[in-house]
């Protein structure tokens, strides 16, 4: 019974959702695969307000599955398995439909090393987020961290 909760909790991921428009790939790209995440967004104490630093997330290939990639600073995607990775930057961004949830970013992509898995990446989408925002109200400790929970589903797209 104590593994069926989580999966519970996770089988909302990974789903195909309705995007604006302004979050659509190329025309000439097609999803690869849709690869949910869960981790952390870390941020920093910096003249009394909370700066972005970095995300710090498990790439799964299923809602409960295995650990397939890391995404980390730069914005980076790295696949655990062959090494591959993809650095992304940002093209646009919408607001997520819901409260309190970091906002849905179209990234392109390059490959930044090793092929493999993320290596033919050309663009991502990262939807159906949940929490992630920065701590509401300043902060008066510079340097101090905060590191804020977050799940997503990223859509990975390739060049027909």
């Amino acid at each position: 019974m104590k593994r069926i909760l989580p999966l519970l909790l996770l089988a909302g991921c990974a789903r195909t959702v309705a995007v604006p428009e302004s979050l659509k790939p190329a025309a000439n790209e097609s999803l690869l695969r849709i690869v949910p995440a869960k981790g952390v967004q870390i941020y920093e104490c910096r003249e009394g307000s909370w700066a972005f630093v970095a995300p710090e997330a498990d790439l799964y290939d299923s809602p409960g599955g295995q650990v397939i990639g890391r995404h980390y600073a730069g914005p980076t995607w790295a696949a655990v398995a062959d090494g591959s990775r993809v650095v992304g930057t940002v093209k646009s961004r919408a607001d997520a439909p819901v409260a309190g949830a970091i906002p849905w970013p179209l990234l392109d992509a390059k490959s930044a090393g090793g092929k493999g898995d993320f290596s033919d990446v050309t663009s991502i989408q990262r939807v159906a987020t949940r929490g992630g925002v920065a701590p509401a109200g300043g902060c008066s400790q510079p340097g101090m961290q905060a590191r804020v929970a977050y799940t997503a589903d990223y859509y990975f797209f390739h060049a027909r």
